[in-house]
């Protein structure tokens, strides 16, 4: 799961709405709640970036192919205890849930776990779809290029960051 910058606060906004909405959590001050969401999602992104960069590094102090990049990743977050791809959203959860339990902003929490997460759960899972959709929309353009070259690698970076441009991202 990918997070932009520009989207966290709408995201983080939307979470803690669906829990004021239905009386979930109780909070004087909403905004706060919020900021605390923002948070812990900037947090995230910023120990995915910090991944992204070491796995880079590796590759690169270690001669590697490309093709290594994203094993090398995985065992970066592992010895980091982070969790990305598929368990990401599982992770985000739980550090979402953490933070409400101990912030000083939530005045209460009237339901289980179970019940946060699923409420929480559907925004980060909306903002995975589109990252997936958006990754099939690169790929869809550079059908053309072998993938896991150096040429692959570049243009589906250039072809990544063209599209996101356009979608405001």
């Amino acid at each position: 799961m990918r997070l932009y910058s520009a989207r966290i606060p709408k995201l983080a906004a939307e979470m803690v709405s669906a829990l004021l909405q239905d009386g979930d959590i109780e909070a004087e001050a909403p905004k706060e709640v919020e900021m605390d969401v923002v948070a812990v999602l900037n947090q995230y992104m910023r120990d995915e970036q910090a991944v992204t960069d070491r796995a880079k590094e590796l590759v690169a102090q270690r001669g590697l192919p490309q093709s290594e990049f994203g094993r090398l990743k995985k065992l970066v977050a592992d010895e980091r205890k982070i969790k990305i791809g598929d368990d990401a959203i599982d992770y985000v959860l739980d550090q979402l849930l953490e933070m409400l339990m101990h912030s000083a902003n939530v005045g209460e929490v009237f339901v289980e776990d179970y019940v946060l997460r699923r409420k929480m759960r559907e925004p980060l899972r909306r903002l995975a779809g589109e990252e997936d959709e958006l990754q099939a929309e690169v790929r869809a353009q550079l059908r053309h290029v072998q993938e896991g070259s150096a040429v692959w690698e570049v243009e589906y970076r250039r072809m990544m960051e063209e599209i996101k441009r356009r979608k405001g991202l």
